[in-house]
This record gives structure tokens, sequence and C-alpha cells, in this order.
């Protein structure tokens, strides 16, 4: 299995607590993210836990060693999410980072963000936190 991980996986993983466990076990079996997932992971950590930029540079050094390095933003990957938003109806950032799981040859994606099961060809979206929350 070849795992991509959304940007929710790396808050949870900073967190005590079931859910907190859970994320930090999938990054320690390795995967793949991308520029996005980083920079989306900086504005929550900011803006919504108030990390200073010394906890979230931490963060990312210590999630870097666990994963494939990540996946740029390019025009490419751009126009593929932009095909992908309007074909599945998905936000764009949703479809950002479906289809940088894609371009990284993933089979799947882990976030909560999106549908359990749901299939984008030979990716599958896994909600890792469902038995959790049941």
């Amino acid at each position: 299995m070849s795992a991509f991980f959304d940007t929710n996986i790396l808050v949870y993983a900073q967190q005590p607590g079931m859910n907190g466990d859970r994320a930090r076990a999938l990054f320690a079996g390795g995967g793949k993210l991308s520029v996005q997932v980083l920079n989306e992971f900086t504005a929550v950590s900011r803006r919504k836990q108030a990390k200073d930029w010394r906890e979230i540079a931490e963060a990312i050094s210590d999630v870097l060693t666990l994963v494939d390095p990540p996946l740029t933003l390019t025009l490419d990957l751009h126009t593929s999410a932009r095909l992908l938003a309007e074909e599945n109806r998905l936000s764009v950032y949703d479809a950002l980072i479906v289809a940088a799981a894609i371009e990284a040859e993933c089979d799947t994606l882990f976030t909560e963000d999106l549908q359990h099961g749901r299939k984008f060809g030979d990716l599958t979206i896994v909600n890792p936190f469902k038995e959790s929350a049941a």
C-alpha cells in the first residue's frame, strides 16, 4: 500500500488521544504528502492552534523524516486538480490533494474530508478515524 496524507492527518498527529495515536501510527508506516499539506498545516497551526513558528517547524521536520519528499505544486497538478474538481464536484483544495495522491501513484488517501471508500481510479479514500468516531 502506498499512502498519501491529507492535512488533517498531520494536524491530528500533533495532538494527544486516540486520533493522535492513530495518525502517528499511520505516519510511522511511511507515505507521501505535498507542499500544499505543509502549507495548510502551517496555516491551521498558526491560526487555530496558536502554535509558534518553532513548534510548526519542528512538527514539519519530524514528519519529513517519516515520509517521502513532498510533492511540489505545479501547473500540471493545478490543471489535473481543476479537472477533478469540475468532474467530481470537489473543492479546488480537496481536488489538489486527490490530484497529488494520484500523481504520486498512491492507492490510499488518508483524510476525513472526503467520503470514506470513495474511489478516484486506483485511489481509495480512507478515513482512518471512522471506527473511532462510531
